[in-house]
């Protein structure tokens, strides 16, 4: 599935592979709709409707992504009522013990996301997952989503990598799409990327798995450990549910 002795760098989506989506899912889905019909003084079916039909107009674009575009353009403040039902971020199953496996093996692990510096401040501050990683980029710091296909050339200014030994994690099989458009040699989809989901199709053309420990023995058979890297030391926290 995977050829992890050709790589040198993993690039990870955060929400929906690293962290559990169902914290997203149920801000946007039902949280959000909640305290804007209770704001607005509508029906909660009106809000909602409403919302969905704002929020679907955005997709694909960094917009969509935006928490200081979603709070002037609902006039409410989206970090603060993020963090009115933070305690929903969670890992994924077995995500520490694959980050653990790279480290272990002498990859380079960096999150490449389109979480908006804001919430990520307050999932980082949840889960401690910055410990976890070599590095961290925003696609804000870039003004273009991932989905973009040019967002990968421009990566290499804050990520540098050879497209030729990297591997792109995400749940979302359009961002997988780019990074392979974009000549990333190897991509992997996640099909359960929330825990209270059912989990999706597979792509046609990319390799997918459901949960990490399909692929943790690959990664150990294949690649000898790094002694130079020791294993970081936290203990993250559990999946969300």
């Amino acid at each position: 599935m995977i050829n992890w002795t050709s790589l040198d760098t993993v690039f990870l989506d955060m929400d929906g592979t690293l962290l559990d989506l169902h914290f997203d899912n149920h801000f946007w889905l039902t949280h959000l709709p909640q305290r804007y019909a209770e704001h607005y003084d509508l029906h909660p079916g009106e809000a909602r409707t409403q919302l969905i039909n704002m929020i679907m107009a955005e997709r694909g674009t960094l917009n969509w992504y935006c928490t200081d575009y979603w709070s002037e353009r609902l006039a409410m403040d989206i970090t603060g009522l993020k963090s009115e039902v933070g305690d929903r971020i969670g890992y994924r199953p077995h995500v520490a013990d694959f980050l653990q496996a790279l480290r272990k093996t002498g990859l380079k692990s960096v999150i490449v996301t389109n979480c908006h510096p804001d919430p990520l401040k307050l999932k980082l501050q949840r889960t401690g997952l910055d410990g976890f990683v070599d590095s961290i980029v925003s696609s804000h710091q870039l003004g273009k989503p991932k989905e973009d296909v040019e967002f990968w050339k421009d990566l290499q200014q804050l990520a540098p990598y050879r497209a030729a030994t990297t591997l792109m994690v995400d749940d979302s099989f359009p961002v997988l799409e780019s990074a392979r458009s974009a000549g990333i040699a190897q991509c992997l989809g996640i099909l359960a990327p929330d825990s209270k989901q059912d989990p999706r199709e597979t792509h046609p053309d990319i390799p997918c798995i459901h949960h990490f420990n399909e692929i943790l023995g690959s990664i150990l058979q294949q690649r000898p450990l790094d002694q130079q890297r020791p294993p970081t030391q936290k203990s993250p926290l559990p999946s969300a549910g």
